[in-house]
């Protein structure tokens, strides 16, 4: 997964990613500090690892991970260019999902963009500024289809006219997420590359002094995101980035300390895995235990294929068995031994925390 992170100048974008990632990424109280994309990867919290690695008898633990990108702030005017827009815009196309930082604290040592504190209006700016930029692309592949459609494809009239339809849509200050297309015209919209067809998360940056459940500017976030099933993030950022620089004995104790049961990371990876439709399976032998992520929904074959394209060329089958049932079995050889491991084939779909061994010709 590769999940951008977006957002006005100075709302913490660059500290979240330090906090994310352990980097170092400039933090600066002025607009634009950052320019080029700061691009951090990092290993996905799964407790489950650990229990595999003691079923299998190895030290060695390779989890799956996440690439975040830290986008330079974007401002009202972006898909105009303003602010160096359609550079940062491009470095969105690229991801795969949107973690949008809005502010929800006052502070007078940091310039802010706004006339006032307003994460409303902070997501709506950016959100407008997307979909402007998304009518903008839009426009012209509409106008590069009218000149095919000369000859009256099909396909091209029945893309075109889908287009008309998203364009209302996006007019209407709706993004492209929140559209439906028909069953004939879905995979049209993978192939537009919009940017408000990408997951959004919105990480709501929060003083360490504020109180999550009554802070007024977060509720009132929530309750108007929820109704466009945006999910909400209360994120400490400046704390998280702090606690990123300690080892993890300090950190433990760190967040004790705080009250801090679930790090910023480990809540965004879940969401970020669910709205993605990711899952993780897993495999193992006495060198090592792996994780590996995949599209919900995926094949055997195509899972095998995540491993190396050999795995997936010379598939013959899958065997296969579920996490919990793995662990309570204490191996594989005992988990075989009482029938839970499955010989699944070709057509058989991967389930999240499946632990597989692959028997493919090379």
């Amino acid at each position: 997964m590769k999940i951008g992170i977006v957002g006005l100048p100075n709302v913490g974008k660059s500290t979240l990613f330090n906090a994310l990632t352990g980097a170092r990424a400039l933090v600066a109280n002025y607009a634009f500090a950052t320019i080029h994309p700061n691009m951090g990867v990092v290993p996905v919290p799964d407790k489950r690892l650990a229990a595999l690695a003691k079923v299998v008898g190895t030290e060695t633990l390779i989890p799956a991970t996440v690439e975040f990108v830290d986008i330079a702030g974007l401002v009202k005017g972006a898909s105009r260019g303003e602010g160096l827009g359609n550079q940062f815009l491009s470095h969105i196309r690229e991801v795969d999902a949107i973690l949008h930082v809005v502010r929800c604290f006052e502070d007078e040592n940091i310039v802010y963009v706004g006339d006032g504190i307003d994460p409303i209006a902070d997501y709506r700016t950016i959100e407008i500024e997307l979909i402007l930029a998304d009518i903008a692309h839009l426009e012209r592949r509409q106008a590069k289809l009218t000149k095919q459609a000369k000859g009256h494809a099909a396909e091209v009239l029945s893309e075109l006219a889908m287009i008309e339809r998203l364009l209302l849509h996006l007019n209407d200050e709706k993004p492209a997420r929140s559209f439906i297309p028909s069953d004939a015209e879905l995979h049209f919209m993978p192939q537009l590359h919009l940017l408000t067809s990408k997951p959004v998360l919105v990480a709501a940056n929060v003083k360490e002094t504020s109180d999550i459940i009554n802070d007024a500017l977060l509720i009132e976030l929530y309750e108007t995101l929820v109704h466009e099933n945006v999910i909400v993030l209360p994120v400490y950022a400046s704390i998280e980035a702090e606690i990123s620089e300690l080892n993890e004995e300090e950190r433990s104790a760190f967040r004790e300390e705080m009250g801090i049961q679930e790090t910023g990371l480990s809540r965004i990876i879940s969401e970020g895995y669910r709205v993605l439709g990711r899952i993780s399976f897993f495999t193992g032998n006495e060198k090592e235990v792996h994780a590996w992520t995949i599209r919900e929904g995926t094949t055997a074959p195509k899972a095998a294929g995540a491993i190396h394209s050999d795995f997936e060329r010379g598939f013959i089958r899958a065997e296969v068995v579920g996490f919990d049932e793995l662990v309570k079995a204490g191996s594989f050889t005992a988990a075989k031994g009482l029938g839970l491991v499955r010989s699944e084939g070709k057509s058989y779909v991967v389930r999240d925390g499946d632990y597989i061994i692959f028997r493919f010709n090379v």
